[in-house]
């Protein structure tokens, strides 16, 4: 007579640790979608799943980089479609004024094409600062974030210009252009004088 109990699973599982994860995930049609470098890593055989310690990711469009994230812990599952970040997410791009989004977690569905960012979300470049609570990266290059957003625009001294309080706001990446949308409450402005 042969039995199991639910915790034997656990003690079984295999793990495959590995120092210094170099990898680069190709579409079917063989263009590279991302690149991947840890310098600690771990496979789980049995749930089929990458725990990437402070991985690089590369998220490519053909042999350039459109964005570099880096995070504290990282899992990549689902036959490398479901890539998840998580601790001090930081999204950079590589345009001559520096954007930079940072954020607690970072989701993406590779099928899917857009990035979903939560927790503490702050944008910032060279001109302005957005803080949200979440927020929607899309292939368009448009960020969506969503309520409460907090928008501030600096001078040159890096002090507070002006302030703009919204439900919702969306960044365009290509034209550093920014609107507010507010479906309950007004748009609220501050300017400093």
């Amino acid at each position: 007579m042969l039995g199991c109990a639910p915790n034997a699973i656990d003690e079984n599982k295999v793990k495959q640790n590995m120092d210094g994860l170099d990898m680069t995930i190709f579409s079917k049609s063989g263009d590279k979608i991302y690149s991947i470098t840890s310098p600690n890593s771990s496979y789980d055989n049995i749930e089929l799943k990458f725990e990437l310690k402070k991985p690089i990711i590369n998220i490519l469009d053909g042999e350039e980089t459109k964005y570099i994230i880096s995070s504290e812990e990282s899992s990549l599952s689902d036959n490398n479609k479901l890539l998840k970040l998580n601790g001090n997410v930081k999204l950079k791009t590589l345009k001559k004024n520096g954007d930079i989004l940072y954020a607690d977690n970072f989701i993406w569905n590779i099928e899917n094409t857009n990035y979903l960012l939560e927790g503490n979300i702050r944008f910032e470049n060279q001109n302005i600062l957005l803080n949200s609570g979440k927020a929607i990266l899309g292939s368009d290059n448009i960020i969506e974030f969503f309520n409460p957003v907090k928008y501030i625009i600096k001078d040159e001294n890096n002090e507070n210009k002006y302030e703009i309080n919204s439900e919702n706001a969306y960044y365009n990446l290509d034209t550093e252009s920014v609107s507010f949308k507010a479906k309950d409450k007004r748009v609220k402005s501050i300017i400093y004088f």
